[in-house]
């Protein structure tokens, strides 16, 4: 595969940053996370939203028009607009339990050396949790999966338990039958 615009998705934890960054630098190409433009920047993180208009208008801005781009997270309900300009969807899948040690790991990380609220931490891990549930009412794999069987691009599904060298080749080799943006 060649350099193109890609959004990669996934549960909270699954690695779409990761892998988003692995491939931006492979590509010498910008890479941008969801969560940069959907969230204010604070100290606690991720505590007010950006009004959806001003999110779009930013991503259009710094990025879209770009040739090329990798862009992680979840837009699912509000940046639909900006998928449509993606060549292509990779979503990452991870059992629950590997996912859920992970983000923990991660986001303890994250918290050190920074304000937290321990309430919002538990809120988080239980939010966390709910997407492998088939009854959660937020962001799950669910609503993933029939978002994903709507769109008109190519979609990619990786396990991504692989090791990062794996996720990135099996990327590279991909040959998706139709990329709109691609360049030569």
């Amino acid at each position: 595969m060649k350099r193109s615009r890609i959004h990669i998705m996934g549960a909270s934890g699954s690695g779409t940053t990761t892998l988003a960054r692995a491939l931006a630098n492979h590509w010498s190409v910008p890479h941008a996370d969801a969560d940069d433009y959907f969230w204010l920047p604070s100290d606690p993180p991720y505590v007010d939203k950006r009004a959806e208009k001003e999110r779009l208008d930013l991503m259009q801005t710094l990025f879209v028009p770009r040739e090329a781009w990798i862009l992680s997270g979840s837009m699912l309900g509000w940046g639909q607009s900006i998928v449509d300009q993606c060549d292509a969807v990779i979503y990452l899948s991870l059992n629950a339990d590997e996912r859920m040690r992970r983000l923990k790991t991660r986001e303890t990380a994250r918290r050190v050396g920074s304000n937290f609220d321990e309430v919002a931490w538990e809120g988080f891990l239980e939010w966390a949790q709910g997407y492998d549930n088939p009854m959660f009412k937020g962001r799950s794999r669910i609503s993933h999966e029939r978002w994903l069987t709507s769109l008109d691009k190519p979609v990619l599904r990786l396990d991504s338990a692989q090791p990062q060298e794996e996720l990135v080749n099996a990327v590279l080799g991909w040959q998706p039958s139709i990329l709109r943006h691609q360049p030569a």
